[in-house]
């Protein structure tokens, strides 16, 4: 029962998450360089309580109710490990945003709006590749070297026992 409420509360922040990943570059290069202050000001108002009210708090659901379901779920295996290092990424194209959505305060109306593509891109690329490994849930044998899966019985370079 608790798992399948921590991971509807998992999926549904992920869809906000997400939803916001897409829609906050959109609305960032849908600003024209001749519109008037008050258009200006509204657009930066919306990104600003987009990106602060609803894809940071949804982020942050998301990521914890995961780290949750980890545990939960027992699913220490290698697929979930790239995961993880792909929703890292993922996190840090919502930093990017996050840099985005403050330039365009900062430049008080003189913000050049870039074009949503090369934002976009690696954040659908990596929403895909998370939606892989979680849906195929791959065995990645051929991923990790040999010498990883087994100990080799090598002594400790020091003569001291850590404690």
């Amino acid at each position: 029962m608790i798992l399948s409420l921590v991971k509807a509360v998992h999926i549904a922040a992920l869809i906000i998450w997400c939803a916001g990943l897409v829609g906050l570059p959109l609305m960032l290069s849908k600003h024209e360089i001749g519109e008037g202050q008050g258009s200006y000001a509204q657009l930066r108002l919306l990104t600003h309580r987009a990106y602060s009210y609803f894809v940071t708090p949804a982020a942050i659901i998301a990521i914890t109710a995961g780290t949750a379901l980890i545990f939960l779920a027992g699913a220490f295996t290698l697929w979930m490990f790239v995961k993880l290092l792909v929703v890292g990424v993922l996190v840090s194209l919502h930093a990017w945003i996050g840099h985005l959505v403050i330039l365009m305060s900062e430049r008080r109306g003189s913000f050049v709006p870039r074009s949503a593509l090369p934002t976009l891109l690696p954040i659908v690329v990596a929403m895909v590749a998370i939606l892989f490994l979680v849906l195929g849930k791959p065995t990645l044998d051929s991923f990790a070297p040999a010498w990883l899966d087994h100990p080799l019985g090598h002594e400790l370079p020091v003569d001291e026992t850590p404690i």
